[in-house]
């Protein structure tokens, strides 16, 4: 993500678990939704319009999929290879 120039003024925490999970919502009359469920929390992302896309849209959504990959990435690595499957500390 890009930097900061402003720090949040509130900052929220959502753990990933054996009921997390993320889906991303195609729809035919709206644009998409990324549903990210976290038990009794959801998170739903979606445009900025529901009838159109922005260049600022498509631009966030990329940003979104190469953080996302390497948040992948960094949970992997902690992971790989454990025979305990407890990742490491």
């Amino acid at each position: 993500m890009g930097r900061r120039t402003v720090r949040p003024s509130a900052v929220i925490s959502l753990n990933t678990g054996g009921g997390a999970s993320a889906k991303a919502l195609p729809y035919p009359a709206r644009t998409p939704v990324l549903a990210l469920d976290f038990g009794a929390t959801s998170v739903l992302l979606t445009t900025s319009d529901s009838d159109q896309v922005s260049p600022a849209d498509v631009e966030f959504a990329r940003q979104l999929a190469r953080e996302a990959a390497s948040f992948a990435r960094s949970v992997e690595r902690r992971f790989h290879g454990l025979a305990n499957g407890r990742g490491v500390a």
